[in-house]
């Protein structure tokens, strides 16, 4: 029960967080997503430890867990493009596709680059 306490109490935080950095976002001149300049923000302050990994932890956690729900109301709104889907569906799914391959290719050699680093570093 107390786990639980905890993670609604982080993703409360961490909601609170990107509407403040929404706002932020449109008061500045420059255009960046507060989404990009909460997360870049985020960073700092746990790299600087003004915000502590375990203050965030498990509301991360969750919301990454859940990340798939987040992305069916876009999902769902693709299908109001009906023409363009039988236009140019096929398409549309090659690139998703290549790209997703692509991203994961250099994901895993980024990996094993970092991996391949850190164990030199150790020995």
């Amino acid at each position: 029960m107390l786990v639980l306490i905890k993670s609604l109490i982080q993703i409360g935080f961490l909601l609170v967080f990107s509407c403040l950095m929404n706002q932020l976002a449109s008061w500045l001149p420059i255009h960046i997503p507060g989404s990009i300049l909460g997360i870049i923000v985020l960073f700092f302050l746990l790299q600087t430890k003004i915000i502590r990994l375990e203050w965030v932890d498990l509301g991360a956690k969750w919301l990454l867990a859940e990340l798939l729900l987040l992305f069916v109301p876009s999902a769902v709104g693709i299908m109001q493009y009906k023409e363009i889907l039988q236009h140019d569906g096929l398409r549309l799914i090659l690139v998703v596709v290549i790209s997703t391959v692509v991203t994961m290719a250099c994901t895993g050699v980024l990996a094993q680059r970092m991996g391949k680093r850190k164990e030199r570093k150790l020995s």
